[in-house]
């Protein structure tokens, strides 16, 4: 059976800046069972580069070193994860509601329809419940003066 540190695998990875979620990812994995690893007393530091908000240096983080077993099983788990990994996460923002939007289809013009009555009787009612509580509600009391002219 071959044995290697967490530390060497770690350099294996496709996507070093993604190397603190597949460590918690590993810990999580060892913890449930599905691979076979044990702790050293060693650590040794993540390739992900960290900024702090409003400066220009960069740090990394220590993380304690591991021994795993890599069996057939190992394999397949660290592929599986590497490959999760290293998909391209980029988010798509929704497109901004225009004419040209509109009619090229990227838009649902009915749910733009359905959106802006919502939102015209939502304002419609606030005024008519703020115009009644104000119909309503009792004069307030003059102020009285506390000194004399």
């Amino acid at each position: 059976m071959p044995y290697e540190k967490l530390s060497t695998q770690m350099e294996n990875l496709t996507n070093p800046q993604r190397s603190d979620a597949f460590y918690k990812q590993f810990r999580d994995a060892v913890r449930s069972g599905e691979i076979e690893a044990a702790d050293l007393p060693e650590r040794f530091d993540l390739p992900k580069e960290y900024r702090r908000r409003g400066a220009d240096e960069t740090y990394t983080r220590k993380v304690k070193d591991m021994v795993v077993n890599v069996t057939p099983a190992y394999q397949t788990w660290f592929a599986g994860v590497n490959e999760a990994l290293s998909a391209s996460r980029q988010r798509v923002a929704a497109p901004k509601a225009s004419l040209e939007a509109v009619e090229s289809g990227d838009v649902d013009f009915a749910a733009m329809v359905e959106e802006t009555r919502r939102k015209m009787q939502a304002s419609f009612e606030k005024g008519q419940n703020l115009g009644n509580s104000r119909k309503t509600a009792k004069p307030a009391p003059k102020a009285r003066r506390t000194t004399k002219k």
